[in-house]
């Protein structure tokens, strides 16, 4: 009955109930906004909605990284389409999150949360900050959500190049082949 082993219980449930909807029969990624949300476990969500409640619920002055992780996929899980994710919300449990245990890849989803809420400018301005600190240079994400920024901005021949920083990083095949798909999109 600890907190943190029920907020971690609540995340891994919602996460694995999105499971058939991340990539497609082939191994390509389907990012969260183009997921199929009626392949999304409904018994899975309502479950890990109930167990995250009652992680918060039972130690509502002193959260724990889990169980707002658990918090935040249980916003995603909640909106019925990609438009109706409460970002808003999502950017304020990324911020408690980074009080809680700061690091640049909380930093990170931070910002792309803000992109979503208040736009791609905003979302831009925190990435290349985190990027200017140097503590992502290295990390493949960072340049492909700087590259999507650019890319919703109309930024295209900026976006090809980030992407193309993020494509020399990449480690995972599906990541590889959505970042040249991507490239090849803005050619």
């Amino acid at each position: 009955p600890e907190p943190e082993a029920m907020g971690l219980l609540a995340l891994m449930l919602l996460q694995e109930s999105r499971r058939a909807a991340r990539s497609t029969d082939t191994g390509d990624l389907i990012l969260l906004e183009d997921q199929d949300r009626s392949l999304w476990r409904r018994d899975l969500i309502e479950e890990g909605l109930a167990m995250a409640g009652h992680a918060l619920a039972l130690r509502p002055e002193r959260q724990d990284p889990y169980t707002i992780q658990a918090a935040i996929a249980a916003v995603h899980a909640q909106a019925p389409v990609a438009s109706a994710t409460d970002w808003a919300r999502i950017v304020g449990l990324y911020g408690i999150l980074g009080r809680i245990q700061p690091s640049p890849v909380v930093e990170l989803n931070r910002a792309v949360a803000v992109a979503m809420a208040e736009g791609p400018a905003a979302g831009l301005a925190l990435v290349e900050a985190l990027l200017a600190e140097g503590a992502l240079e290295g990390y493949h994400l960072a340049h492909s959500a700087r590259a999507d920024f650019l890319r919703r901005l109309g930024r295209r021949e900026e976006a090809q190049d980030a992407y193309g920083q993020a494509l020399k990083l990449v480690r995972q095949e599906p990541e590889r082949r959505f970042l040249e798909r991507r490239i090849r999109e803005l050619a």
